[in-house]
């Protein structure tokens, strides 16, 4: 399917859509071609970094596996989130998606922690049911970046995980990781955050997952700022990094871009950021520009301002070459430093 058609196809359904594809052809820089999101100007266009010509790849573009990153506004109202997200989440899969990835809170934004854990459910519960089946229906992977969860200790501590969940098409939760890092902050400008009187911290790292896009890491949102665990998924295969987020007005336009490109650098992985965007309510904004990175740190795929679809495809053999061509891994001291991000097991 061409790029216009597809973009015809998405506009003929109410969606402007953002599309990132990889451009190689021999001994000329990447091109990045990118069709922005609702309220903004109907084309841009991003000149990447360019590549050294020696990793320039023959295999055409249409072969590779196309991902989808989903951009949302959560309010607490979580059948009117759910409803935004299967629209997004079916045009995905119409435009030929092997994996939609959403961000942290998907499920619902609440005003206070009170309201997190009243509207909090089990991973067997109602709205998850609704997310497996909708992954049936549309015959691809969902990455559920952020599900407020009731664990099995929900009667005795009475607080939740803050849970990446991994649906594949048969709509099978295939794996699940409990954010290790609460953001606990207080930022001048910025409401503080406290995710800590709400949610328990996940005990452990999840292995990387084999996906028909590659093989994928699992972390949430201010995981972001803690390389060793970037590094401790590379290390145990890793080549796509996911970081769903929900990340502030302040912090966002300093620290965004800067953190993902850097995960994507020191790691040689594809880095995946769905965002929430936008005012959730009269007590919480979030930045937005959901995106997605390459191993060599260019920017391949981004959504503005609203809700909406960015994709990108994911080229593995570009990801192998540089690795061969820049062996950092290869290179790494223990024994000056440590072995920072310890191998999973």
């Amino acid at each position: 399917m061409t790029f216009e058609l597809q973009k015809r196809l998405a506009e003929e359904r109410g969606f402007r859509l953002m599309l990132g594809f990889i451009i190689r052809p021999p001994h000329q820089f990447l091109s990045l071609l990118l069709c922005p999101g609702l309220r903004i100007p109907p084309l841009s266009v991003l000149c990447a970094q360019p590549r050294p010509r020696t990793m320039a790849v023959s295999s055409s573009s249409w072969e590779l596996p196309l991902v989808a990153v989903c951009q949302v506004t959560s309010t607490p109202d979580k059948q009117q989130n759910f409803k935004t997200c299967a629209e997004l989440v079916r045009e995905a899969a119409r435009l030929g998606a092997c994996l939609a990835f959403l961000p942290e809170a998907f499920d619902f934004i609440a005003r206070d922690p009170a309201e997190t854990l009243r509207l909090s459910e089990p991973l067997d519960g109602n709205l998850l049911g609704e997310y497996t089946q909708l992954a049936r229906e549309c015959g691809l992977w969902l990455s559920l970046g952020g599900f407020h969860e009731r664990g099995q200790d929900w009667e005795q501590t009475q607080k939740i995980y803050n849970c990446h969940v991994l649906l594949n098409s048969k709509g099978s939760v295939v794996a699940t990781y409990r954010k290790t890092h609460l953001c606990d902050v207080e930022i001048p400008g910025q409401e503080p955050m406290r995710e800590s009187n709400s949610t328990l911290p996940g005990p452990s790292l999840e292995s990387p997952v084999s996906t028909p896009a590659g093989k994928v890491g699992l972390a949430i949102c201010y995981d972001m700022r803690f390389p060793e665990l970037s590094l401790a998924l590379a290390q145990a295969g890793a080549e796509i990094l996911t970081y769903p987020s929900a990340f502030g007005s302040i912090t966002g336009p300093a620290h965004w871009e800067v953190l993902l490109r850097a995960r994507a650098i020191e790691t040689q992985c594809y880095v995946v950021a769905a965002a929430q965007y936008g005012c959730h309510h009269e007590k919480r904004a979030s930045y937005g520009h959901s995106m997605v990175v390459d191993p060599w740190g260019t920017v391949v795929a981004r959504c503005s301002e609203g809700p909406g679809l960015c994709l990108a495809r994911i080229d593995l053999n570009y990801l192998r070459q540089l690795r061969q061509h820049l062996p950092v891994f290869q290179h790494r001291r223990p024994d000056l430093y440590g072995n920072l991000g310890h191998p999973l097991s």
